[in-house]
């Protein structure tokens, strides 16, 4: 149940992504869908390898460097998920920084349902 919710939380993170960022384009629900599984994969696979690598640039760089890493990982989900595409790197950058913000906000609320229950 708790990966379907992520999926959901992804997937709404996207499309507010695709709307409100140019240069990130989804052609279709099936697409949508699709992708935000891909990045959920990719979320939970490479991206713990490659911020361990990466940890002593994250430093360095007083965390900044956390957002490249997070628009490197939706630049490569979207080379791999069909009818999902980005611009340029700075599209991706932003649209996680968007994705993460909306996908705060939406487990902030599902969690605060969940004590209601």
């Amino acid at each position: 149940m708790k990966f379907v919710l992520n999926w959901l939380v992804n997937a709404v993170a996207l499309w507010v992504a695709a709307k409100i960022v140019p240069g990130v384009f989804v052609e279709d629900t099936d697409s949508l869908f699709i992708a935000a599984l891909i990045i959920g994969l990719v979320n939970a696979i490479i991206r713990p390898i490659l911020a361990f690598v990466t940890l002593p640039i994250t430093v360095i760089t007083l965390g900044l460097f956390y957002f490249v890493l997070n628009g490197a990982m939706l630049y490569l989900a979207a080379s791999l998920a069909p009818g999902f595409a980005l611009e340029s790197m700075w599209s991706a950058i932003l649209a996680a920084i968007v994705m993460s913000v909306v996908a705060t906000i939406l487990h902030l609320f599902v969690k605060g349902r969940k004590k209601r229950d």
